[in-house]
C-alpha cells in the first residue's frame, strides 16, 4: 500500500473518531451560526454520528417559533468519499430522507416534512397576528445548499387553511412552488380551490430580504366576512380585490 494511501486512510480514521465522539451539541452551535438564530437544536443528546433533540424554527426575535422532535444516524460509508450522509427522521415517522454534508454544499433529497401553520408567521412576522390554521406540507425532491447558491425546489401545500379572525372555514387549499436557480429562489402561489383565491410572485436572493408581491380575491358573498381579516395584512385595490407585499 502506497504512503498516500495510508495517509488517506488515517485521515478517514481520524474523521470518523471525530464524528463518534464529538457531541451533538455542536449541531446546535452551526445552526445557530448559519442561520442567525433562526434555527436551533434544542435538547440535543448523542454525537454527530447519531442521536436526537428538538429542531426549532424561531422568530425573528428568538423568542417564539415551531419545535420538532429530529432523530439522526450516519452512514459510514459516504466517508471515505469526504461527506457525510445522515439519515434524517422527523416526528417519529416511519420512514427517514437523506442530508448530505459536504465542505461546499449540503444536499436535502426525497423529505416529506408536516409543519403547522402557525410556521408561516414564524417566517413572515407579518402573518403571525392572523392567527393561521391548518395543515402544511413541505415536499423537497431535491435541494442544493451551496456557498451562496441554491439550487433545486421545493412544494408547499396548505390545506384546510383558516384564521382566528373569521368564521369562515376552511378559506382554501394553497401550493406555494420554490424554484433556485443558483443565484435567486423564485416562488409562484396559487390557488388549488376555496373561497379565498390568492395568487403571487416572489423572489430570494443571497445578501438581501425576500420579496413578494401577491393578490386576494373574495367572491361577494364572503366579502363581508373576509374583507377585515385581509385589511389587517392587504391593501384593498377594489372590491374584493387585495394586494399583499411582503419583503
Amino acid at each position: 500500500m502506497s504512503r498516500w494511501r495510508l495517509i488517506g486512510f488515517g485521515l478517514a480514521a481520524y474523521a470518523l473518531a471525530l464524528t463518534v465522539t464529538a457531541p451533538a451539541t455542536l449541531i446546535d452551535a452551526r445552526l445557530e451560526q448559519a442561520s442567525a438564530g433562526r434555527l436551533r437544536l434544542a435538547e440535543a443528546s448523542g454525537t454527530l454520528w447519531s442521536g436526537t433533540g428538538q429542531i426549532e424554527i424561531r422568530d425573528a426575535n428568538r423568542s417564539s417559533g415551531v419545535a420538532k422532535s429530529i432523530a439522526w444516524r450516519i452512514r459510514p460509508a459516504h466517508l471515505l468519499r469526504g461527506k457525510l450522509l445522515y439519515e434524517i427522521t422527523l416526528d417519529r415517522a416511519p420512514r427517514h430522507f437523506p442530508v448530505t454534508i459536504s465542505p461546499t454544499r449540503v444536499e436535502v433529497a426525497d423529505a416529506d416534512i408536516n409543519l403547522p401553520a402557525a410556521a408561516l408567521g414564524v417566517g413572515e412576522p407579518k402573518l403571525a397576528p392572523l392567527g393561521l390554521t391548518g395543515d402544511m406540507l413541505l415536499h423537497i425532491p431535491r435541494l442544493t445548499l451551496g456557498r451562496g447558491s441554491i439550487q433545486g425546489s421545493a412544494t408547499l401545500q396548505w390545506r384546510g387553511a383558516g384564521s382566528a379572525f373569521t368564521r369562515i372555514s376552511p378559506l382554501g387549499d394553497y401550493e406555494l412552488r420554490l424554484q433556485g436557480d443558483g443565484a435567486a429562489v423564485r416562488a409562484s402561489l396559487r390557488t388549488l380551490r376555496g373561497p379565498l383565491q390568492l395568487d403571487g410572485q416572489g423572489s430570494w436572493t443571497s445578501g438581501r430580504n425576500p420579496a413578494f408581491l401577491g393578490s386576494a380575491r373574495v367572491p361577494p358573498p364572503q366579502y363581508q366576512q373576509l374583507a377585515p381579516l385581509l385589511r389587517m395584512i392587504a391593501v384593498e385595490r377594489g372590491e374584493g380585490r387585495f394586494e399583499l407585499l411582503l419583503k
